[in-house]
């Protein structure tokens, strides 16, 4: 965290406000510039058999510099203003 920050699109340097939901999930991707994906694992009830089934789904979340992270690692995200077209969640942690 000792890096300078410049970019705007960071919760803890910049001006981006975060809101909403706080997701969970594993790093699945870092080849593009300051977007990562990640994939979270969720449960889903099924009520007409009485079980509940795992589910997961993927989300493009934006990296500001100041935040090292790699493939594979546990990230918490914020939901967020639209960054781009797919990406509308920031990292936190």
């Amino acid at each position: 965290m000792a890096e300078d920050c410049n970019d705007e699109n960071c919760p803890t340097h910049g001006s981006l406000k975060t809101r909403g939901a706080l997701v969970e999930g594993t790093v699945v991707s870092l080849k593009a510039k300051k977007t990562a994906v990640i994939r979270c694992d969720y449960i889903k009830s099924v009520p007409k058999y009485e079980r509940v089934e795992k589910r997961r789904g993927k989300l493009h979340i934006h990296v500001p510099p100041c935040v090292k992270i790699k493939e594979g690692d546990r990230v918490r995200a914020m939901e967020c203003r639209k960054i781009s077209k797919t990406k509308s969640h920031v990292v936190v942690k």
